[in-house]
């Protein structure tokens, strides 16, 4: 079953176009992740999701639902924000069952959701505690609790671990998903941080200048990704892109058997072996504890090799280097996969 899907949606504020006109089909128990930098349009593609934006064309449908001019309220969505959004004066039991009292649910459903909600997310002994007695993690489950504790068929979530600490941000990830695959929920999760994308993710959306780049698995997008800025924004170590002249590499003798359309070809820095028919000068060399990442010049242009840590290599001498051609991919005048 389909939990979200876009037909053509785009939203267009008159001065610049946040979503050009878009497909989308999101699975229902999945992990979604709307992944692309900073202005690229996974904000506004949550908020079209949630109703609090109007799509300026286009059909939006939820679990086989026509939504695209409900209201957010009557949606069947929950969301939890970066900010987290707690009242200060509530303890965290009020503030969770906050929504629920709004609508006014039956006070034994609520006790009942609310202890199902505390137990989950180990909030229980601290139940009467108001947000500014808890530390962010703390706080970032209250958030959870409060979407969870809607009984809501979608959940969306804003960049909900961006104001954690790395080491706290770590655990939250693998809580999070745990959760999710225990309740089986669909969620759609944005993001910049491609770490948590490829490790959260049943499935990554990524986005550019309000265009879907990309929808595939973490890994079908890191071994195939579908065009050039994939490429390079995918992966802690960029991948190399090299120009094309002739069949070789640009300014060296190495000739690569090249598709006739090409005109770059990407290799990743885990892919490179040390030892092979290509001799390289190394310029510099960066060690970043379990890997050593050599810096070689081929030619004008420098193709980045990740070794062992272990490994003792200078900078200005001279390597070989070698790789498996089904490792390289190629791409097209226009940046596309080939």
């Amino acid at each position: 079953m389909t939990a979200v899907t876009f037909e053509q949606v785009s939203k267009d504020w008159g001065t610049a176009i946040a979503l050009h006109p878009s497909d989308l089909s999101l699975q229902a128990g999945q992990f979604s992740v709307l992944l692309g930098p900073s202005g690229c349009g996974k904000t506004t593609t949550l908020r079209l999701i949630a109703g609090l934006e109007a799509a300026s064309a286009g059909r939006i449908s939820i679990f086989g639902q026509d939504v695209t001019n409900v209201p957010p309220s009557h949606r069947g969505v929950s969301m939890v924000f970066q900010n987290y959004a707690l009242f200060p004066h509530l303890s965290v039991a009020e503030n969770i069952v906050f929504g629920l009292k709004v609508r006014g649910v039956a006070r034994s459903t609520i006790e009942e959701r609310l202890k199902k909600s505390l137990d989950l997310l180990s909030l229980t002994p601290y139940q009467a505690r108001k947000p500014g007695q808890l530390s962010g993690g703390q706080q970032q489950r209250v958030a959870l609790a409060r979407a969870l504790v809607g009984d809501a068929k979608l959940c969306l979530m804003d960049e909900p671990l961006s104001n954690l600490d790395a080491q706290l941000r770590q655990e939250m990830r693998h809580e999070l998903r745990v959760l999710q695959q225990e309740l089986g929920l669909s969620v759609v999760y944005v993001t910049h941080d491609q770490t948590e994308a490829m490790s959260m993710a049943d499935r990554v959306v990524l986005l550019k200048s309000g265009r879907i780049e990309q929808v595939a698995t973490p890994y079908e997008i890191y071994q195939s990704p579908g065009s050039l800025f994939v490429a390079q924004f995918i992966g802690s170590s960029r991948m190399n892109i090299l120009t094309l002249e002739a069949g070789r590499i640009a300014g060296t003798d190495i000739a690569l058997d090249a598709p006739r359309q090409a005109v770059c070809v990407g290799i990743r820095p885990e892919d490179i072996r040390l030892g092979g028919p290509y001799s390289m000068s190394v310029s510099h060399t960066e060690f970043t504890g379990a890997d050593l990442m050599l810096h070689a010049q081929a030619g004008s242009q420098t193709i980045v090799v990740r070794a062992e840590g272990a490994q003792v290599v200078r900078a200005q001498t001279e390597i070989l280097l070698g790789w498996d051609a089904s490792r390289l991919h190629w791409f097209d005048e226009s940046g596309l996969r080939i």
